[in-house]
Order: C-alpha cells, then structure tokens, then sequence
C-alpha cells in the first residue's frame, strides 16, 4: 500500500478499519478478537507493513480497544507502538495547525485515551519522560487530564508528576473552581492518586447507623444489571450502598468513605469496569483498606484481565452471565454467607509468626498488616532476610507495592516479569539478577500466605471442639 490516501486500495483500507473500530467500540465483541489468534497476528502484521500512518493508527486502536495488556505486549509491534504513537503526537502538536500529516491532533488524543489504559503503555511513558508534553497540551484540550489520570496510576508516572508543582496547584484549583463536574471529577481523581493522606484516613467507628454491610461497585454501563443485584440484597436484609445517580463533589472522599462504612465490596466486572479509572482507583482502595472483596461477572464473555486479574487474584466469582438471576443470586447468597478464606491473602498475617525472623528488634518494629509497611520497614524485613540485592532494588517499595509485586510474580506472565526483573537490575544496579535472591522472596510471602490458611484450620477446629 502507499502512503498517499490516494491509493484505491488504502482507501478502501482506511474505512474498513474505521468501521471496525466503530463495531468494537459500541459491541460486546472483544472476547472474539481475544480469542481469535489469526485476526490478532493479520492485524498487527498490517500496523507493522502498512506505509500509511492512519492504517497503523487505526490498526494500534483497535487492538488496544479489545485485546488485554498481556496480548497486547506479545504482539511483534508492541515494543515499537509507543515509539510510533509518541512521535506522531509530538510533531502534530508542535505542527502550526495541530495535526501530524493528515491526522488531527484531537484523534491521535483519543487514541491516546485507550493506551494510557495499559499498564505496559504506561510504563513506557515513564521511561520515555513524555508526562511533561501532556502537561504542555493540558491547558488546551481538556481530554488530556484524563489521559493522565490513567497513566496516574503506575508509580512512576506518579514521581514524575509531583516534580511538577505548578501543574499540581493547576489540579487542585481544578478540582475546587472548575464548573465542569467531570473535569472536577478527573482532577480530584489524579490528586488522590499521587496523594498518600487517603492511606492514614482515621476509619469511622462502626455504629447500626453509619455501617452497611455490603458496597457494589461497577460501572454505570451494568446499571439495569445491578439495580437488580442491589434490589435482591436489600429483600435479603443486608444493608447496601451503592452509587445509582453517580456521586458529585469531591467524589474520591466520597467513595472513600463508602468502602470505610462497607464490609463487603462487591466488585461487578466487566470491560468497562476495567477500563474505568474511577473504578481502578475504588477497587483498589477497597483492596488497601481489607475489605472483603467478592467479585461477580456481569458482561458475557468477559474474563478479568490487567489490574483486575492482579486485585481479584484467584478469588472465586460469581457468573451472572452464566446462569439465570435467580440461580446467580443464590450463589452469591451462598458465597457472602461462608467465612472468608482465600481473601485474607498476605496482608492479613501476622508478620513475626509467619517468619523466621533473625533479628528480633527487627520484628518488633513491623506492623503486623504488611499494607502498614514504609519503606524502611520492608528494607528491615529484606535485610533481615539476607535478600541484600532484593533490598537495593526495591528501595523505593512500601509494604502496598510489596504485596502487589508479589501478585505480578504470581498472576503475571513469568517470562515478562523475570525480564523486567533482569533489565531493573542491569539498569539500576549494574549487575545480574540473583534468581536465588528472586526465589527465596517469592518462597518468604508464600510462606505467610500458608500460615495464614494453616491458622485458619487450626483455629476453625478449636470453634467446632
């Protein structure tokens, strides 16, 4: 194909792919573009041979749209998408007319919407330092701030943005003056992101009036579905708070203050939950605060993937979409009703008995929820262990990234998690990485986890004696 839009054939190329992404952006067929290798290597070998720019644009949206973070870094283009997608933003917005060729700055935006949503996406764009040129673009088009709100949540795009502090006092004054509610919303969004106070919020005393049992969380695309949900709960006699006319004000405080009034959080997933930044930042306050998550499937073919997998873990769930109402419901009853297990996870154990501990001053000092953990306590925790090039990479780690680092090594893909670990010690050590060192920290928190369950079944049989 050419690389003039001339050409009968890139034209004809051009609408084809325009059409498709109009279908995957308002069907529910993502899960065939999944689960269809064939189309998945055809489309990223025309985004790797095509000459013309918007055939590849339109090539790396679609596949942005509908595949997971996973697909999408095996795929041969992934290593050169950022590059490519990057380079065209930067010469259309320092073009005179806001555009890189043929192709408008705003629609090279909007792509940039559905690739700030992967976690690999945003990675690069840390390593590419490209936060202060969506900073530059911020003051002219509004949807700018919500491409960094999703990219807001990778740790390092965070350090990038508090080295901004003009921009900061930009959001803050946004998210206090703006008369736009969403662009309220979006600031106060990236604010609570790149803020740790919401870590130390004092949880309110639980009295009958200001306790609800049960949260839903989910987005307002499952509305109908969970109206249904929460209609079936409240006849069940739980006490349920649920989000139906979307909140306003500062609506990070306000979920906030749900999941410390909730003890279950139910989680329905779908894509559009996925992809919600809103939704990422509640389910994973509900995950820092422990509550019990109990996750229910609400879009057909849907299988949790990205941050959604990593929360979840290997939490059972209930399918909505799987079996009729009424037999779901059941099964969710069920599932709220049994003592919870699997959720306790690793931040629930009680750090000096989990461990062989050489140091005792050392464990005195940990708090017993690893999620209270500085980074001088998981420094403590790793030299006492002699985990000394474990200690030296993850200076930067609280007890929170430790725990979500130990869901990557387990859920994530183990040929891409051991290369980041080899290129971050190569990069920021200079030297190689210690499998021995890697095996015996993943061998330390399993080790909690297991204590966890064995106390479990001990203290269950003390009950029932």
């Amino acid at each position: 194909m050419k690389s003039v839009r001339s050409n009968d054939e890139t034209s004809i190329m051009d609408a084809a792919l325009m059409v498709l992404m109009s279908i995957v952006k308002t069907q529910n067929v993502s899960w065939f573009f999944r689960s269809n290798v064939s189309i998945q290597n055809a489309l990223s070998t025309l985004g790797e041979e095509a000459l013309y720019d918007e055939i590849c644009l339109s090539v790396y949206g679609i596949l942005s749209e509908v595949l997971s973070d996973e697909q999408l870094k095996r795929l041969k283009i992934a290593n050169n998408m950022g590059v490519f997608f990057f380079n065209m933003l930067e010469k259309a917005w320092h073009h005179p007319l806001k555009k890189y060729r043929q192709i408008q700055i705003e629609y090279l935006l909007q792509g940039s919407v559905n690739l700030s949503k992967h976690d690999f996406i945003q990675q690069e764009t840390a390593n590419m330092n490209k936060i202060p040129l969506f900073i530059e673009m911020s003051d002219q088009y509004p949807i700018v701030f919500d491409i960094i709100w999703a990219l807001s949540f990778n740790h390092n795009i965070q350090q990038q943005l508090r080295s901004h502090p003009s921009f900061i006092h930009k959001l803050s004054q946004l998210a206090k003056e703006s008369d736009d509610e969403q662009m309220r919303k979006i600031t106060h969004g990236i604010l609570w992101n790149l803020e740790i106070t919401h870590q130390d919020r004092s949880i309110p005393q639980h009295t009958n009036h200001n306790t609800f049992d049960i949260m839903i969380s989910y987005s307002h695309k499952e509305k109908v579905l969970c109206k249904q949900l929460y209609d079936e709960l409240i006849k069940s006699g739980y006490r349920v708070w649920i989000d139906f006319d979307q909140m306003h004000g500062n609506v990070m405080d306000a979920m906030a203050q749900a999941i410390d009034r909730s003890e279950i959080i139910i989680i329905c997933m779908s894509e559009q939950y996925r992809q919600s930044n809103f939704c990422r930042a509640e389910a994973h306050y509900a995950f820092q605060r422990q509550r019990r998550i109990v996750p229910v499937l609400m879009q057909k073919h849907y299988k949790p993937d990205g941050w959604l997998l990593f929360l979840i873990g290997q939490l059972l769930y209930v399918d909505f979409t799987k079996y009729e109402f009424v037999r779901a419901m059941e099964m969710l009853s069920k599932e709220l009703k049994v003592t919870d297990v699997t959720n306790i996870g690793i931040s629930s154990v009680p750090v000096a008995q989990a461990i062989i501990v050489k140091d005792p001053s050392t464990r005195d000092k940990l708090p017993p929820n690893i999620l209270q953990w500085t980074e001088s306590n998981v420094q403590d925790w790793l030299i006492t262990h002699n985990l000394q090039q474990m200690s030296r990479l993850l200076a930067n780690c609280d007890g929170q990234s430790l725990v979500y680092l130990n869901k990557h090594m387990k859920y994530g893909e183990p040929q891409q998690t051991l290369k980041s670990f080899y290129e971050d010690c190569i990069r920021h050590l200079g030297e190689n990485l210690s499998l021995i060192e890697l095996s015996r920290l993943q061998s330390l928190m399993d080790q909690q986890k297991r204590f966890v369950q064995s106390s479990l079944r001990t203290q269950g049989r003390k009950n029932r004696q």
